[in-house]
């Protein structure tokens, strides 16, 4: 499983302006309810922990992620939360332990999909759920389908996300059925975030975060501002809105 190595306001200002929105509506989608123990698998700096501690109070929450940085964070953020250091793949927790085990834009950065689907469902107990949910990179309708558009533009060759597990329509129920998840209903979620400026778009992407922000590591200035301006060329004026949608899945174990 992929660890983001960056600081956790980093990530909160490059995706967390699109997670937190999509949380509200994956909590929905997973029908978390008070009473419910419930598991946030990759929980990065916390946009859907504390959607889940607001509903289920902290001590009825768990949360895990590979990167030292966003596991310190949600620590800070929740402390009655059992915030632990881990992946997907091997789950520190007993068999049967959540009602509901989550995973927010967290399966294409899995580096085995179905066995971190599998390890979800071994700690939900039987009659609970398991959901997932992954920006629809492949269908180009994801919050970065104007950067990465504007990246082949210039650079054809350039490797994007659309390859990635559960990018595309129906290959997170896929990848569930692999795991043994045979009783799965597939969605879309779809939000809005507003934009003031091109510069409140542009600035997280050259924080470092995730393969966007990796490609925009790597190029030199000039390169920086061919894309950048390719972007903003691609880009209503400001004020605009970005549309990001992401492709969910939720199973009965």
């Amino acid at each position: 499983m992929v660890s983001f190595n960056v600081p956790a306001d980093a990530y909160a200002r490059f995706m967390g302006q699109y997670a937190e929105p999509l949380a509200g509506l994956f909590v929905e989608l997973a029908d978390v309810r008070p009473g419910q123990h419930a598991l946030d698998v990759g929980c990065g700096p916390g946009a859907l922990t504390g959607l889940l501690v607001d509903r289920l109070s902290g001590p009825a929450v768990a949360a895990i992620d590979p990167s030292a940085p966003f596991v310190a964070a949600t620590a800070a953020r929740f402390p009655d939360v059992d915030v632990r250091s881990g992946v997907a793949e091997h789950l520190p927790f007993q068999d049967d332990s959540f009602d509901r085990t989550l995973a927010q834009l967290v399966v294409h950065f899995m580096s085995d999909p179905v066995a971190g689907l599998r390890e979800m469902a071994r700690v939900t107990s039987p009659g609970g759920l398991v959901a997932a949910c992954v920006w629809d990179h492949a269908g180009d309708t994801g919050p970065l389908a104007t950067f990465w558009q504007a990246v082949r533009d210039i650079d054809p060759g350039a490797s994007d996300e659309s390859d990635l597990a559960g990018t595309r329509e129906g290959h997170l129920a896929e990848l569930c059925e692999a795991a043994g998840l045979a009783s799965t209903e597939s969605s879309k979620l779809t939000v809005r975030v507003r934009f003031a400026t091109f510069a409140d778009w542009w600035e997280p992407y050259t924080m470092g975060v995730g393969p966007a922000g990796a490609y925009v590591a790597q190029l030199d200035e000039p390169g920086r501002d061919a894309v950048r301006s390719r972007c903003a060329q691609r880009l209503p004026a400001a004020p605009f809105e970005v549309s990001a949608s992401a492709w969910c899945v939720r199973a009965r174990v």
